[in-house]
């Protein structure tokens, strides 16, 4: 695929060094004790985008004092579950809407792992509508001053235009893909202020709510969709938007404990309970739930956003509750982006920073978006860019597609991260794969080129990252 071909000006040397090696020459790439290491590079300046390297060629500047990156494989962290996006009702509708031969080049591209694709494993959608729909919807919408606390309207129908057909197709691509479901709001009927944006759950439906969480996930299983994990609600200290809700973490607490909980256990649902789903700055509210002694049996782990706090803040979490997972669910990028800001930010923060502080998901949001930023909500993000903007058939990826791209090919599911040093100005994170192969995703946050050494197992490679440059390393 064009956006793949190899730029052959890029230097690198795959090699093992001694104190008399020449870094001029090519005959240390005969040694048997080298490196041997795949390189893929996106260049804030666009030059290059996520482009295969050529690894033959040497590369002057090095020196005793050339920073080392050391990987050990030794010293093992979390298992990764996959990186990827928010197929929101609105990606969905703008996929949906092209030829068949341009969409399923697409989906292929996006969700299949060989060649030129980037192997996206995991996807987060909206249970109902989210602020990137094109209308405001839950799965059980009655006439005002009306209520069905028996659940005898509940329809899947709003997602069966576009979400679910999608679903479909990329679950035919690659069938083990997590999918993680999220609520905007419950149906207006059941809160506080019969509104789609803010509110409370009312107590009263707390056992009829916890019924529509069993529904819609036997409904998505009905339509051979699986749903690998469900949190309670999106953003729930935000009552702002179109739609949203508020739930307080006593509220969670009593809702996952109460009621959540055991009518999982009595319909044998598996799907995971992931709770709050919100800023880093909050970390009180997860630590809270979990500190509930019998809403913690029902919990696998939090989610979060980054919106507030630092990536950092996530780590306290850990040390609380180190038993239960960590999952990073949405960060925006805002229209029309700014490529070397936001891939310097987000490979920095979400990437390397999620990942190093325990976090087996790392997800951007929106997978799609038109020239126009729509569809959305009245009320709903006007300036949220996809990773991909679609207009009619013509596809322009965004910064979210190759922020996602250097770690989702090949960080595959099954995957734990793995320590490796940082030297200054090149934040990095490491990963060993099933198959045994490394990875490593590394970051030149510097404003000159810098030059560093990879070394693994006594062996060594050099490469260069241009300022702002981020380089994955495959061995």
């Amino acid at each position: 695929m064009k956006y793949l071909n190899i730029i052959p000006n890029i230097f690198i040397i795959i090699t093992m060094f001694s104190c008399n090696s020449d870094p001029g020459t090519n005959d240390a790439n005969k040694d048997s004790s080298s490196l041997q290491i795949e390189f893929w590079l996106t260049n804030p300046d666009r030059s290059a985008l996520f482009q295969k390297q050529d690894t033959n060629q040497s590369i002057s500047g090095v020196s005793s004092g050339t920073p080392v990156i050391e990987v050990d494989e030794t010293q093992t962290y979390q298992t990764m579950d996959g990186f990827g996006y928010a197929l929101t009702g609105g990606s969905a509708m703008l996929i949906n809407q092209m030829s068949e031969t341009e969409q399923d080049a697409l989906l292929q591209e996006l969700f299949a792992n060989d060649g030129g694709k980037i192997g996206v494993s995991y996807l987060r959608v909206s249970i109902g509508a989210s602020d990137l729909s094109d209308h405001v919807f839950s799965y059980d919408d009655v006439p005002s001053g009306q209520t069905d606390t028996a659940l005898i309207h509940f329809s899947l129908d709003p997602d069966r235009a576009d979400v679910i057909p999608i679903l479909k197709k990329i679950l035919m691509i690659n069938s083990t893909i997590k999918i993680l479901g999220s609520p905007w709001s419950a149906p207006i009927w059941m809160k506080t202020n019969n509104s789609s944006i803010g509110g409370s759950l009312k107590p009263q439906y707390y056992s009829t709510y916890a019924k529509y969480f069993v529904m819609y996930i036997q409904g998505m299983k009905e339509e051979g969709i699986p749903i690998e994990g469900i949190t309670i609600q999106n953003e729930p200290l935000y009552g702002g938007n179109n739609p949203s809700m508020l739930m307080s973490a006593a509220e969670q607490a009593s809702f996952i404990k109460n009621y959540l909980g055991p009518a999982f256990n009595a319909a044998n649902i598996t799907t995971k309970i992931i709770i709050y789903d919100h800023n880093a700055d909050r970390t009180d509210y997860p630590i809270t739930v979990l500190n509930d002694t019998e809403a913690r049996n029902y919990v696998d782990g939090s989610a979060f956003h980054l919106y507030g706090g630092t990536i950092e803040d996530l780590s306290a979490v850990h040390a609380a509750h180190p038993d239960k997972h960590l999952y990073f669910t949405e960060q925006w990028i805002g229209s029309p982006g700014n490529f070397p800001e936001d891939l310097k930010w987000h490979i920095k923060n979400l990437i390397i920073g999620a990942s190093r502080n325990w976090c087996r998901v790392v997800l951007e949001w929106n997978l799609a978006a038109d020239q126009n930023q729509n569809p959305h909500t009245d009320g709903g993000c006007t300036q949220c860019l996809g990773a991909v903007t679609i207009t009619g058939n013509t596809i322009v990826r965004n910064p979210a597609y190759y922020i996602i791209a250097h770690a989702s090919k090949f960080v595959r599911p099954g995957s734990f991260r793995i320590a490796s040093t940082i030297p200054a100005e090149l934040p990095n994170v490491a990963f060993k794969n099933t198959n045994g192969k490394k990875v490593l995703i590394v970051l030149n946050e510097g404003n000159a080129l810098r030059v560093f050494k990879i070394r693994f197992a006594g062996k060594e490679a050099v490469s260069y990252l241009q300022a702002g440059a981020v380089g994955t390393y495959v061995w």
